[in-house]
């Protein structure tokens, strides 16, 4: 029997994707394969169904676990709060539960500079990260209620240290360490745990970021001590899995970054 067998996650931006080597591109489907190899069932959101529906067929043939796949983009104009409402509402009325909520989805345009920054640009950061993250917390809030849950919300290098060409990725993920610190104090006392990770892994879309603005890429993403970038399901995934663990629920509140195979340091 795995540690989670019984519980449900829900976990933004968690379509399939693979690297141009093949391997496992995606940091939400990692995060979704550790979940899964551990028994959970599972809610996964995303832009592309088609990466949903490979996600979902290939999570549920492997580990025989539950998977709903929901179509979510979060964006300006749109009524957000009622899509995150939606998916916590099916999750709970299909799987019976929520145990854990991990938002990792997250869309910018890095690589352009501040005053080459269009409001569309920045929009789509802080709508498809921390106003997805805010609405999806609001609306699990009252299931991590009944089930003393976790909350595992994504930040980045990117805000930390002021990443050149990434100013909306930036904002939008120091927004969310701040609503996280935020949550940690004021839903502690109804049993929730809420963390943050910041990761950095090799993941189809950093390897795209290299292609696609190659300078931004030398300027930012540094080879971390280990001498290897962190494996989005053996590292960020069991992170993840842990994260969820009572054994955990002193770390409430804090922010954790993983160093490709070096493991977590607050």
């Amino acid at each position: 029997m795995g540690f989670l067998q019984g519980k449900v996650a829900i976990i933004t931006g968690a379509g399939f994707a693979t690297l141009s080597d093949g391997r496992c591109g995606s940091i939400g489907y990692g995060i979704a394969t550790a979940y899964a190899k551990e028994g959970a069932d599972l809610a996964i959101t995303g832009r592309n169904m088609a990466k949903l529906e490979r996600a979902k067929e290939e999570l549920e043939k492997l580990y025989g676990i539950r998977v709903l796949i929901f179509s979510a983009d979060m964006a300006a104009g749109a009524d957000n709060a009622a899509t995150a409402k939606a998916v916590v509402e099916e999750t709970v009325r299909e799987l019976g539960r929520i145990d854990v909520l991990i938002n990792n989805a997250q869309a910018s345009a890095s690589g352009v500079t501040i005053q080459d920054h269009t409001t569309e640009q920045f929009d789509l950061a802080i709508y498809s990260g921390l106003y997805a993250t805010f609405h999806y917390m609001q609306a699990a809030y009252p299931h991590l209620k009944e089930t003393a849950g976790s909350i595992i919300n994504f930040a980045s290098g990117a805000g930390l240290f002021g990443n050149y060409g990434q100013c909306a990725y930036a904002a939008a993920k120091e927004g969310i360490r701040g609503l996280s610190r935020v949550a940690a104090t004021e839903w502690a006392k109804d049993g929730i745990n809420t963390n943050v990770v910041c990761p950095l892994a090799w993941t189809a879309q950093l390897e795209g970021f290299q292609k696609a603005y190659p300078e931004a890429f030398r300027a930012n993403v540094k080879m971390p001590p280990a001498g290897h970038f962190g494996d989005p399901e053996t590292e960020i995934g069991r992170v993840c899995v842990q994260l969820a663990s009572p054994d955990f629920k002193y770390m409430n509140g804090e922010t954790l970054t993983l160093e490709g195979g070096m493991g977590l340091r607050p």
